[in-house]
Parts: C-alpha cells; structure tokens; sequence
C-alpha cells in the first residue's frame, strides 16, 4: 500500500462492504486469507510456528492476526472495534397498522435525528434451520437496496420542530417497511427467509425450505461512502468510528514485514461497554496471549515490552461549536493523528506511551495532535484502559479526528487515515518499543 489515493479508495470499498460487524470480519478475513494467514479455530489445538502469519475470530464478530516471531521482544499491538451505533430489530417486532413496520432497538450512542429521511437497508446475521437436514446453520444477510425508511414528522404538525425536537426511541423511530396489502407477507421471519432463499438459490427452491429462528440485524444507510469536498479533503461515510481505524490497522499489519512479532485485534461492543464474550473485557485476547507463550512468567516479560495502540476516532474541533473544546486541545481534520489523553484514565495513554507514539511520528514525518476534554465536560472511553488493565500491556490512545461521531453519517479529512495507516506500519516494523 503505497499510495493515499488507492488506499482511500480500498478504505471505501471495506466501508460499503461491512453494514454490521459481522460483515466487518467476514472482510478482514477474505484480505487475511488473500495474503497468506491461516485461519485458527478457537474450537482446536493450534501449532504455531515461527514466522507464521495467523487470524482467529469469536462469535463471527470480533478477529485478531497475528505473527509468531520472538516474544523476547515484545508483540507490537493494534486495538480497535467492530461495531458502531446504530438501528437493531428487536425478537418481535411486527408492527401492522396500514403499514408493516419493525421496533428497533438503540444500540450504543447513536445520534438519532440523523436517522430520519435515509434510505436504509437491513444487515447483519440470521440463524436458521435447514427443513433438509434438519441442521441449525447461520448465514449473513444483506438486503444491499433501500428497504426501509424513518419519516420526519412534517413541520406543520411540530411547529417547534427546529427549536425544541427530542426523539422518543420507542414510539418515534421505528422504521416503515412497506404498504400493507392482503398478499404482502407480515411476519419478519418469513421475509427474512425469502431473502435468504433469493440470495442463496442453493437452499431450497420454496419458502418452507428453511425456517428462520432467530437473527441480529441493523439497519443503514445505503448512501455509499465518498470523498467529498471542494478540494476532496474529506470523507464522509457511516461506520467511520472504528471501521477506519480496523482497516487502517489490517492495512498497516498487511504491509509490515514480519521481523517483530505483530497483533490486530478488532473487537465488537465496545459501543456498548465491551462487557461481552466477545468484547474487550472478554478473554478472547487473553486466552490468545495464553496459547501464543504459555508461560506465565515469560508471557508477562513479553508483555512489559509489548505496546498497544488502542486506535478509536477522536472529536475534531467543530468549527460552528468551537467552545465545546479546550482552546488549547480542539484537533483539526488532516492535521494527523491525535494522542487522547484523560488524567482520569478514560484513555490509557501515559507520558512513556505518549512519547513513543510521537517519536514514530517523527520517524515517518507525520504531523500528530492532542485532544483532551474539556475539563467541565464528560469524557468517553475505549479499550485502551480495558486493555491495559486487563492484560498489564503499556497501552495508549489515538485516533483520526472526526465530526458527528455517531451520527449516521460522520466525517474525517481525507489525509488522516493514511497517515495512521504511516504510523501503524512503522510500529509493527519498530525494533524497540521501551522507553529506556
């Protein structure tokens, strides 16, 4: 990957590519297969061998590659996650009065208001029961086109529509999915199937050939990832927080060479706080560190001279809102990479972690920023502080700035991820990661 241009362009297409975290995975893990890792379950035994170039998943959600060098040295760790807010269709959701609708759910902090007046479709996984065999398979569905849509409430009938609007998840979002007539199917399971039996002909030629039990879908916005700008400075696209910084962090793993032992992990609900078999707080990057060094001694020495990159995206400084920031901490857009710092641990980014962080910037000639909160004002967290705390590795925080984070739609410079990407690289390759 040597080119801004062309890795802005692969940056879109996995976007387009990965409505929900399942698709997410199932990404990274064809770019995986493509360059030459094996695929390890968690289900058998794993022989690692030196050199070797590896990637396992948990629950279809959450992924870690890996390369097997000398540990002596320290693993050189990316982290980032799946999953980002959004629109999920809850067990029952049928709703038929003139118009089939479907109740959904509010997954982690989404802004709502963007929601309204989008084209959406439906994403996510499906579990099944084959009639044939009787087995109980999974699939991932994605209806790609326009099936849905959350209509505004017209100014006339909310005169303080501009001044005083608050959305009622429960009562004013649930999205439309179509005109109910008589010959229209109106259970969701069955709508499901029959996109199931249209996308995979090979399942049963009639509609009772499966029998869809149960599912996680998320609806989203079918408006397709773009650079936009005068300039084309920016991009514009759903999913940027964290889906920019796993693909900048695969990326940056794909095109490091192999000398220093390396790790992505990319984890689902963090959104949601992580607290999930599958999330950060769960043993899933343990339980791989454990079967990597199984020695407990040497796996602590190993991980005193590890570093981890928590890589999640940043709050720019919103020009029309400029006093929402620290006058002296508001990141600009294609400005670089920020260092996000919270004395009350919120990030895990330390002065040692900090300065290693800055001293890559330097080597590869990226420009890099700070962001901390305001001091009268909350501040969100990420895996870093999981992370750090959980398995003791020198941990810090970083990410592209951006604007309308959890909205449906969220911008980042264009220059930005490329120079993560810049960063990300020469860590993995970077023989030393101590501070002395």
């Amino acid at each position: 990957m040597n080119n801004q241009d062309n890795f802005n362009d692969q940056l879109l297409a996995f976007l387009k590519a990965s409505p929900s975290p399942f698709h997410a995975v199932e990404q990274m893990a064809q770019r995986l297969d493509e360059a030459g890792f094996e695929f390890l379950s968690e289900h058998d035994n794993w022989s690692i061998e030196t050199g070797g170039r590896y990637y396992t998943t948990r629950n279809g959600s959450s992924l870690i590659a890996f390369t097997s060098a000398d540990f002596n040295r320290g693993i050189r760790m990316v982290g980032a996650h799946t999953d980002s807010p959004c629109l999920m269709v809850k067990p029952q959701p049928e709703k038929t009065q003139n118009y089939l609708q479907v109740g959904v759910e509010v997954y982690g902090g989404a802004l709502l208001n963007p929601w309204f007046d989008r084209d959406l479709s439906l994403a996510g996984r499906v579990i099944y029961r084959d009639k044939t065999s009787g087995q109980l398979k999974q699939s991932l569905l994605d209806f790609s086109r326009a099936i849905a849509t959350v209509p505004s409430l017209a100014i006339h009938l909310d005169r303080e529509a501009n001044s005083n609007r608050t959305v009622n998840p429960q009562t004013d979002i649930p999205p439309i999915l179509c005109s109910l007539h008589e010959q229209r199917a109106k259970d969701f399971r069955e709508i499901l199937a029959a996109e199931l039996l249209a996308q995979n002909p090979q399942l049963g030629k009639c509609g009772d050939a499966i029998s869809v039990l149960d599912y996680e879908l998320c609806f989203y916005d079918t408006q397709p990832p773009a650079i936009i700008g005068l300039h084309n400075d920016f991009i514009a696209s759903a999913r940027l927080d964290n889906l920019l910084s796993c693909f900048t962090g695969l990326q940056a793993l794909l095109g490091a060479d192999g000398r220093q032992a390396q790790l992505l992990v990319c984890t689902d609900h963090e959104e949601v706080g992580s607290a999930s078999a599958c999330g950060a707080q769960g043993s899933m990057l343990a339980s791989v560190l454990e079967r990597l060094i199984p020695d407990t001694g040497e796996r602590t020495r190993c991980l005193t001279r590890s570093l981890m990159v928590s890589a999640d995206n940043a709050h720019g400084i919103h020009p029309n809102y400029p006093s929402k920031h620290d006058a002296n901490h508001g990141p600009l857009l294609n400005a670089g990479p920020v260092i996000k710092v919270n004395a009350n641990q919120r990030y895990a980014t330390n002065s040692i972690t900090a300065a290693l962080f800055r001293d890559l910037c330097q080597q590869v000639d990226v420009p890099v920023q700070s962001f901390v909160t305001r001091t009268d004002l909350g501040c969100g967290s990420t895996i870093g502080p999981i992370t750090a705390s959980g398995i003791g590795v020198p941990t810090l925080d970083v990410g592209v700035p951006t604007f309308a984070m959890h909205s449906i739609r969220e911008l980042a410079g264009s220059d930005d991820a490329w120079a993560l990407y810049k960063v990300l690289r020469a860590l993995y390759e970077q023989p030393n990661v101590a501070c002395v």
